[in-house]
Order: structure tokens, then C-alpha cells, then sequence
């Protein structure tokens, strides 16, 4: 087991991680570049797809995390040499993604209005959000079963197949958000925001296509559904249920951040938006090593090898901690140009830039808790996590983002509670893990 934890092998399934990683908010940033520079009513399009975006993060996050449950399983499994037991319970669990997708889009879909008047959308702003969020609700069933097969790669100690998928899936959406949303005279009609929903959807169509493809061909698991429940499903679902709760109170402070943001004016809520995907870029691109780590770990704690678990715990932590430094570095150098990206109006660029250093100060900080979030994940310490979240989100970011928009700090008030909601969860999480693990190591 040693070798699990070298150099190469970490990186072997970070590296593949991070660019898959990376594909899903790389759409929701290409949508928000091209309609963010589309001309007419810019602005209200640009605070609509990031509010969109935000709502479809959340809603994703929270249904996802079966693909959590379903890594660690698999990994532990894999670590126990006992794969066999957990062949039937491949195909139930992604047939309950899929049920479950389906569930969630139509009780949202029928709610669009009333969920995003809820973040504050009004105007021209609701009318743009209930339409683009019609279409990219029709991507659920889609993004879900392909989270579940990501899943069972990941447990298999592969992301190489996560990451082909995702990559021809961001390959298509950009593709196609340049051709739908600006149109081609004589050929394809400008279809604005309503075009990179389209775009989106055929993005996720490909990239469940090609799970399904090396599921069949690289996996030793099949889709025949038995009807006899297999025992772990108990498990699996608790883990999840307990990682929809903590998901749901993470999305719950991204919400009041928008909401907040959206009632300060549409310049706030579109730099706001701007800022916000930057930061989730930020997470999945470092989390590409929080995914190394879940995979990884579900397999010492399987194979019951606690010295290499502590040992992984450093490794991942130091890499993590470089790759955002880098981030920070890349980002001080073109610090004007990466707003330029993204909208050419004055005053949201003004506000942007303001706020920004905010975001990379943290990123050494995120990317402490986004590690350790994928070793407990693998670890199945699904409740821990959920109770953290639950003191992050309620005792540390929303009285800071309170006390902030109290002073009148805006902007600057929404990313100092971000900044102390990851504060308390990197170093709870360090602190238990410690003592937890490290005595077992010997």
C-alpha cells in the first residue's frame, strides 16, 4: 500500500481529477464570458446566468453526493479485495440518481419564478432566469447518472475516463455557445442566453454518452437491475442523505451571498456572479487532490493501513496548498484582464476589482478544507462533515455576512463571511483528523 501514496500515484489520479474537475464550472464560465459580452441587456443576462448557475451548483451538489458515497464504498471495497460484494448495487444506485433527477426537475421547473424571486430577481433579471433555467433543468438526469458512473471510476482508483468525458463535454459547450448564442448570418438564428443553455445541455448529453462507454468496456460492473436491495444501499443512501444535508447548508451561504449581492443592485449580483464562478473554478480546479484523496483513502481505510492514510493526509495537503498558491500568483498577474473576461461594463469591472484579492487570499485556506472534505468523504465520516458544514454556515458565515451588510460593507462583507466559513471548516477538519488518525498510524 505504500505506493498508493507516492508521488506519482497521487498525482495519477489528481491530475485527471482536476481537468474533470474543472469541465463543469469551465461551461458555466464560458456561458457567462459570451453572454456577458452579447451587447443588448448584458448585464441582466450576465446576472441571470450567474444566478442560474448558482441555483443548478446547489441543486447539483446537494442530489450529487451519491457519487461521494458511491467512490468510498467501491474504494473501501477495492482496498478489502471485496468488489464482488458491491456488483449489484452499482446499477441500483444509479437507477435512484436517476429517479431522483427526475423528481428534482419537476418540482423545480413548475417553482423557476418563485425560486429565483427568492434570490431577489426581478424585471428583466426573473424574466432571463426562469428562461435559461427551463432549458438547463432538462440537463438533471443527464449530470446526475453520469456523476454516479464518475463515481465508480473514481472508486476504481481511475479519473483518466472522468477527465476524457469532461473534456470533449467542455469541448462541445464552448463550441456550441459561440455558434447558438451569437447565431451565424443566413444559417443558425441568434439564440442569446436561451443559446448557451442549449449549448450546456448538449455538453452533458456528450459526456454521459461516453460514461456509459467505459462503464461497459473498463468496469466489472453491469446495469442489470436486481430487485433484491443490496445491503450497503442502506449505507450508501445514509452517507448520502448526511452529505445532502451539509451539501444543502454549503448552498444555503452561497444563496444568501447572491440574494444579498442581487439586492445591492445588478451591477453587485453581476460581478457578484463573476466572482463566484472564479471561486467555484478555484475549488474544482484544487479539488482535483480532494479527489485523489477520497479514492485513496476509502482504499488504506479498507486495506486498514492507518500509517499511509496520515501520510497521504500531508502529501495532498502540501500539493493542494502549491496549486493554490500558483492560482494566486497567475491570478496578480493578469488581475485587470481576468475581469475583461468576463463583461466590459465600467462599473462591474470597478466592483470586481475591488473584490477580487478577496477571493485568492483564501484560496491557501481552501484548499486545506477541500482536502481534507475528500479524506473524510472516502472515510465515509459523512456526518462529521455534515455537522461542520452546519457550524460553518450557521454560527460563522451568516453572523458574518450579517453583521458585514449591517456596516454597509457589501461586497467586501459577503467575502469576509466566505472567508471565515472556511476558516472554521479547515481547521475543525484538521483537528479531528489528527486525533482520529494519527495514533493509528503506528
Amino acid at each position: 500500500m505504500a505506493d498508493s501514496v507516492s508521488f506519482r500515484n497521487i498525482n495519477k489520479i489528481a491530475i485527471p481529477a482536476i481537468i474533470a474537475g474543472i469541465a463543469e464550472p469551465l461551461i458555466s464560465l464560458t456561458d457567462i464570458a459570451v453572454i456577458g459580452n452579447v451587447g443588448e441587456n448584458s448585464v441582466e443576462a450576465l446576472a441571470a446566468a450567474g444566478i442560474v448557475g448558482s441555483f443548478l451548483s446547489a441543486i447539483i451538489w446537494i442530489v450529487a453526493q451519491t457519487k461521494t458515497a458511491i467512490s468510498a464504498i467501491v474504494s473501501q471495497h477495492l482496498g478489502a479485495n471485496r468488489l464482488h460484494a458491491v456488483k449489484t448495487l452499482i446499477p441500483q444506485a444509479i437507477a435512484f440518481n436517476f429517479l431522483f433527477s427526475l423528481a428534482i426537475y419537476g418540482i423545480t421547473a413548475f417553482f423557476a419564478k418563485a425560486i429565483f424571486s427568492a434570490y431577489n430577481a426581478e424585471g428583466l433579471i426573473l424574466q432571463y432566469s426562469e428562461d435559461y433555467y427551463q432549458i438547463r433543468a432538462l440537463g438533471y438526469p443527464l449530470t446526475l447518472v453520469t456523476f454516479a458512473i464518475f463515481g465508480i471510476f473514481r472508486g476504481l482508483q481511475n479519473t483518466l475516463w472522468a477527465m476524457k468525458c469532461s473534456l470533449t463535454g467542455a469541448a462541445v459547450n464552448v463550441a456550441l455557445d459561440y455558434l447558438l448564442v451569437y447565431g451565424v448570418d443566413g444559417i443558425i438564428p441568434a439564440m442569446h442566453l436561451k443559446g448557451a443553455a442549449y449549448a450546456s445541455l448538449a455538453a452533458q448529453a456528450t459526456m454521459l454518452i461516453m460514461a456509459f462507454w467505459f462503464f461497459f468496456k473498463k468496469t466489472p460492473f453491469y446495469l442489470k437491475l436486481s430487485f433484491n436491495i443490496n445491503p450497503r444501499m442502506k449505507g450508501l443512501l445514509l452517507m448520502a442523505a448526511n452529505l445532502f444535508v451539509r451539501t444543502a447548508a454549503l448552498n444555503f451561504a452561497i444563496y444568501l451571498a447572491n440574494a444579498y449581492a442581487t439586492d445591492y443592485g445588478k451591477n453587485y449580483i453581476a460581478a457578484q456572479s463573476i466572482l463566484m464562478n472564479i471561486w467555484l473554478f478555484f475549488s474544482f480546479f484544487i479539488d482535483g487532490y480532494a479527489n485523489a484523496g477520497n479514492a485513496i483513502g476509502g482504499k488504506l481505510l479498507g486495506a486498514r493501513d492507518y500509517k499511509n492514510l496520515w501520510e497521504l493526509s500531508k502529501k495532498i495537503s502540501k500539493y493542494a496548498v502549491l496549486i493554490a498558491l500558483i492560482l494566486m500568483g497567475l491570478c496578480t498577474l493578469f488581475y485587470e484582464q481576468i475581469g475583461l473576461l468576463f463583461n466590459k461594463e465600467a462599473t462591474v469591472l470597478a466592483l470586481f476589482s475591488s473584490v477580487f484579492w478577496m477571493v485568492l487570499l483564501m484560496q491557501p485556506v481552501n484548499a486545506i478544507a477541500f482536502m481534507f472534505d475528500g479524506i473524510f468523504k472516502g472515510l465515509g465520516e459523512a456526518k462529521y462533515l455534515r455537522n461542520v458544514l452546519l457550524v460553518a454556515t450557521f454560527l460563522g458565515f451568516t453572523p458574518a455576512l450579517v453583521i458585514s451588510d449591517y456596516f454597509g460593507l457589501k461586497l467586501y462583507g459577503i467575502w469576509i463571511a466566505f472567508f471565515v466559513w472556511m476558516l472554521i471548516r479547515s481547521s475543525t477538519l484538521v483537528v479531528y483528523f489528527r486525533r482520529k488518525y494519527l495514533h493509528k498510524e503506528v
